[in-house]
């Protein structure tokens, strides 16, 4: 009997690894940034431990799940789901100034 793994696609594998942008940088083209109010984030505003939703929608992967959240601007694309997802409205949108 020939095992599983010998048959195994290893393209599934290489896209079952998290990886942050595969893309390369992509942050340089976004028209608006995403800030983060620590302040209002909900275990600073209710003492409860903080819901990442902010991580986790993040289809970039480039969120961190630490305290506090923070976003790596050099490959934030601006989409804006995370502050679309944050129940506590921690995150806005803000014009992007080019800086040229």
């Amino acid at each position: 009997m020939e095992s599983s793994k010998a048959h195994q696609d290893p393209f599934t594998v290489a896209r079952g690894k998290l990886c942050t942008a595969e893309a390369g940088m992509t942050g340089d083209w976004r028209s608006s940034r995403p800030e983060i109010d620590s302040s209002k984030c909900i275990l600073s505003k209710t003492g409860n431990k903080p819901c990442f939703l902010c991580w986790m929608y993040c289809p970039e992967g480039i969120v961190t799940k630490s305290i506090p959240v923070k976003i790596d601007y050099d490959y934030c694309k601006g989409c804006g789901i995370c502050a679309q997802e944050c129940p506590a409205k921690a995150i806005r949108m803000v014009a992007e100034q080019n800086i040229d």
